[in-house]
């Protein structure tokens, strides 16, 4: 076999015969740069998590500053009641948090983002390729959302025109999101502090000087057909929008993929950072949520029912009752802080989704920073389009899908691992992949495609109301029916052949090898054997390879491949 070499300069790669001497593959600068690519199509090594428990997940729980919590409390309070959007925020967070336990904890254990992750619980290499453009969604449709209350606090606090503040809501982000994890950690830490006091300030000034108003809260009836009380469509629909946001634990395991081993000496510090950072973000979320819902019957009566919903609004009269002269300046710096703290999260993790998606489809990956543009560009031309009067048609329907994909993830995670269905283990590099695992992704597939159908009332306006339920739970029960059927065998298209082992003492190893195409040096979790090139070659070389046709799979006799590690 003629070994051959792969040039690769910009992102375009070529075949040449092999010189003496030569480079293989070649990345540009921006990939090479490990400040600016941050790992994006890798597993995360030892030599760059160097973070302590407390700094990953301060930056992690930073994210989630977006007050895009604030319109879908509000919204939902002011379209089904309050005793709806009550249960509806409370249930959904206990969904979140369930579902986002197993997910945290394997992402920080394997130092995986979530694409790499989904890939393999269940989907394999190109059925992950799907919920690389769910989650890259996600993360433009939310950036829209966010970039147009960061439009709104502009145009309250300095009149500028919606379509230019909009315009600076999404150039301002490219320069921090640019250099990942190394700027983001500082911006997140260093701004934390203000914006949790501004983010309280507003309620315990009106526990002070107003408070009556909570417990006439509990009578606001908005638009809702029942009034202030319960029914059952109202709290089905309520939970359908903040169900929307079960996504979110991708971009906390963005971060969380940094955390540092988990340790006799850190492990306390480990799981408390893993837990309250990853699932954790609800509890705070639900509470947004809450307030949300309080600020809009708060400021109904003064601004209407259309505007109450905007957090701009909300904030402008909850700064009023303590500091009037500064209110609106005070909650136009408030919407900017927290839209620009939560825009970076969204745009690098769809720089990390987009990066995902190319490599595989079409073997090309120019850069992580190529793609913050794509993202902040989709995203942009939603503001533009008005993306926020369709709040609650938008999340409503993209939470089928989303819990679907997530909920196919957390079925193989809590499921099918424990009862060794699947293998205890996560592999997510192309060549111990089959290219489609019918356990998760066809899980997806049906409960997305059932759940939708309900959507649109083809079952009728319980079904309709309740749609993402039955997303999340075909999901559950599909999976595990899935891997028994299947009998587990897509997950590992052929066993690890490396001398050097994964796992030392429970832990990654952290011994490095060289990859025969690129030449770069990489820890032993991102290295396999490559039967084409004869030798060994680092996920991100073995993805983009173009001409293998995945050979060393088709060499393994299917017989081999029924091992549990």
């Amino acid at each position: 076999m003629q070994k051959v070499d792969r040039a690769f300069v910009g992102g375009e790669s070529t075949t040449t015969k092999a010189e003496p001497g030569k480079k293989g593959r070649q990345y540009n600068g921006w990939t090479e740069n490990t400040v600016l690519e941050d790992y994006s199509l890798r597993y995360a090594p030892k030599s760059f998590r160097t973070w302590t428990p407390y700094v990953v997940a301060t930056t992690a729980l930073g994210g989630i500053a977006y007050l895009a919590d604030f319109a879908i409390g509000g919204s939902i309070a002011i379209t089904h009641g309050f005793t709806n959007a009550l249960a509806a925020i409370l249930v959904a967070a206990v969904v979140i948090f369930v579902t986002g336990v197993p997910i945290a904890y394997y992402s920080a254990k394997y130092s995986i983002d979530m694409d790499l992750l989904t890939r393999g619980t269940g989907f394999g290499y190109f059925g992950s390729t799907l919920t690389s453009i769910i989650y890259a969604s996600f993360t433009f449709i939310f950036f829209a959302l966010e970039g147009s209350i960061m439009g709104q606090g502009l145009e309250a606090a300095l009149h500028i025109p919606l379509p230019i503040g909009y315009l600076i809501a999404a150039v301002v982000v490219i320069p921090l999101v640019v250099y990942g994890m190394t700027a983001l950690s500082r911006l997140q830490v260093w701004t934390q502090p203000i914006w949790l006091v501004l983010m309280f300030a507003p309620f315990v000034s009106i526990a002070i000087k107003e408070p009556g108003k909570y417990a006439e809260w509990t009578h606001f009836a908005g638009n809702s057909p029942s009034g202030s009380g319960f029914s059952t469509l109202g709290f089905g629909l309520g939970a359908g929008v903040a169900l929307s946001l079960i996504a979110q634990i991708g971009e906390q395991v963005d971060y969380l993929r940094f955390m540092p081993d988990k340790t006799k000496e850190n492990s306390v510090r480990w799981w408390a950072a893993v837990l309250a950072a990853g699932p954790g973000w609800v509890f705070l979320g639900a509470f947004k949520q809450l307030g949300g819902a309080f600020l809009a019957f708060y400021v109904a009566d003064r601004v209407g029912l259309v505007k109450a919903g905007e957090p701009i609004e909300q904030y402008i009269a909850g700064f009023r009752t303590f500091a009037t002269p500064i209110a609106v300046g005070l909650a136009g710096f408030f919407v900017v802080l927290s839209q620009l703290k939560i825009n970076v999260t969204n745009a690098y993790s769809g720089s990390l989704s987009w990066s995902n998606f190319f490599s595989r489809v079409l073997h090309w990956h120019p850069g992580r920073v190529i793609w913050i543009f794509l993202n902040v560009g989709i995203a942009l031309a939603l503001m533009e389009m008005g993306v926020f009067g369709f709040l609650n048609a938008v999340l409503g329907f993209y939470s089928n899908v989303a819990i679907a994909w997530i909920g196919a993830v957390t079925a193989d995670l809590m499921i099918n691992k424990p009862l060794k269905l699947s293998p205890s283990f996560i592999e997510f590099k192309r060549a111990h992949l089959y290219n489609f695992n019918p356990v998760g992704f066809g899980s997806m597939v049906v409960a997305s495609i059932v759940s939708i159908l309900a959507f649109f009332n083809v079952f009728g306006q319980t079904a309709q109301a309740f749609s993402p339920f039955i997303a999340l739970g075909l999901a559950f029960v599909l999976s595990p029916i899935a891997a028994v059927v299947t009998k587990g065998r897509y997950y590992i298209a052929r066993k690890d052949d490396l001398p050097e082992p994964l796992m030392v003492d429970g832990l990654l190893s952290g011994v490095t090898m060289t990859c025969t195409v690129c030449g770069g040096a990489y820890e032993r979790p991102d290295m396999a054997g490559c039967t084409f090139h004869a030798g060994t070659i680092c996920s991100l070389c073995c993805s983009l390879e173009k001409d293998c046709g995945d050979r060393c799979k088709q060499l393994v006799p299917a017989s081999a491949l029924t091992s549990r590690i």
